[in-house]
């Protein structure tokens, strides 16, 4: 079993290029389990940088500050860190640091359980909540709040104020983990948890965090969820084989997505709402037209592939995470094989590829110029994204798959390759 297929030599593909990692000193009794960072997550406004780094704590710390911190370090002028490039918890902690007044201050909080899910919040663009007695409400959220969710182990969503690192609500209605949470785009501050306990759940902040609809189709755990660009569909996947996705208007299953032949574990829509990314321990990446249903790309991490009665066997090429850049051309994968790849939609082979141990999770920054991935030992790794210039005609394609469907630019009248092109049938 190889990792890439004969055809493709490794040693052709290209090296990330790696700018830092954040590290998290270990204690004696640390060693075994609870130190995992099962998830990394950037502001939408690109001001902060947040990850689960073990046990019940989660690091924010503004992103500007943190890849100056690895620039400087990687120079010889600073940090104490063990290796250049490196900030440890004792050179980043917010209480060492005075920053000034106007500065985003780091913050060190403790959630009291084990983190599994983060998702900032952000009301930018502003949207006005379902609710209609909004003004006798306990929070006034405005244009420039910006919201950090924790889901517990415990079933607890804590959410909190990111500028402060106050506590603002604590949501209590799930049985078991919550694994993911995510914001709706639209500045709604709608939030949708996925739990261990089979259910997905719709809140509203902006409601005081009242619980809008409880989401019931999965048949097991739920792993991950993800809002289109719009706000209008939502995507979830969990223990089975099968990718849900849910009208948000109605709160109903619009359709099932199947190809995948074992659990599916991370899902991600592209910026333009055309593509749906979803990662699965079959050893799997497929980019589907969830519009349509249809698999449109196939981005494998093990050759020769495994037949679907042994796809989800013991293999070490079991993708954890996979995430769509900002600039709609790249996907990153996570994989058990100790490799980060960087695809593209154009190609069927990974366009660069990096070493990472025990990694778990990935995102992109808001701008799609950084990459990050948590691992089993806290510590976060950071990369660039491979660059290239986007062509005028796939910036045009994005921006009308923006507004349109599937179904509605099949419907114009224009010359079948260019409507190829426009549904994503040839990238």
């Amino acid at each position: 079993m190889a990792s890439f297929p004969d055809s493709i030599n490794q040693n052709d593909i290209g090296k990330a290029k790696f700018i830092g990692e954040l590290l998290v000193p270990v204690a004696p009794f640390d060693q075994k389990s609870g130190r995992e960072a099962w998830t990394v997550a950037f502001a939408p406004n690109g001001s902060y940088f947040a990850w689960s780094q073990g046990h019940r704590i989660v690091r924010l710390i503004p992103l500007a500050k943190c890849l100056k911190s690895f620039s400087v370090g990687k120079a010889g002028e600073s940090t104490n860190a063990s290796s250049p490039g490196c900030l440890s918890r004792q050179n980043s902690s917010g209480g060492q640091v005075i920053p000034a007044a106007d500065e985003p201050r780091e913050h060190t909080i403790d959630c009291g359980d084990t983190v599994w899910g983060l998702a900032f919040g952000s009301s930018v663009p502003e949207k006005q909540s379902r609710c209609v007695n909004i003004e006798w409400h306990r929070f006034r959220f405005g244009q420039d709040q910006l919201l950090l969710a924790t889901g517990l182990n415990n079933g607890r969503i804590k959410i909190w104020d990111v500028y402060t690192g106050k506590l603002l609500l604590n949501l209590m209605d799930h049985t078991d983990v919550v694994r993911d949470l995510t914001f709706a785009p639209d500045g709604s501050i709608v939030l949708v948890s996925a739990s261990r306990d089979k259910t997905l759940r719709v809140w509203d902040l902006k409601d005081d965090g009242n619980m809008v609809k409880v989401l019931r189709g999965h048949q097991n755990w739920v792993y991950c969820s993800a809002f289109s660009p719009d706000s209008s569909i939502l995507c979830s996947v969990g223990a089975g084989k099968a990718v849900f996705l849910w009208n948000m208007d109605k709160y109903t299953v619009m359709g099932k997505l199947e190809g995948h032949h074992n659990d599916v574990v991370s899902c991600e829509f592209s910026p333009d709402g055309a593509l749906l990314a979803t990662a699965s321990y079959d050893t799997r990446v497929i980019v589907w037209d969830h519009h349509k249903g249809t698999i449109l790309l196939e981005l494998g991490h093990l050759f020769p592939p495994p037949s679907p009665i042994f796809a989800g066997g013991a293999n070490d090429r079991w993708v954890r995470s996979v995430s769509f850049c900002p600039d709609g051309r790249h996907i990153a994968s996570i994989t058990d094989d100790r490799l980060v790849r960087f695809w593209s939609i154009e190609e069927r082979a990974p366009q660069a590829i990096a070493s990472l141990s025990n990694g778990l999770c990935c995102a992109f920054s808001a701008e799609g110029s950084v990459l990050a991935a948590g691992t089993r030992d806290g510590g976060v790794h950071f990369w660039e994204c491979p660059r290239s210039v986007g062509s005028l005609q796939h910036m045009s394609r994005m921006s009308l798959r923006r507004v349109m469907s599937t179904q509605q630019v099949e419907a114009l009248a224009i010359p079948t390759p260019l409507r190829d092109y426009l549904t994503y049938k040839v990238i």
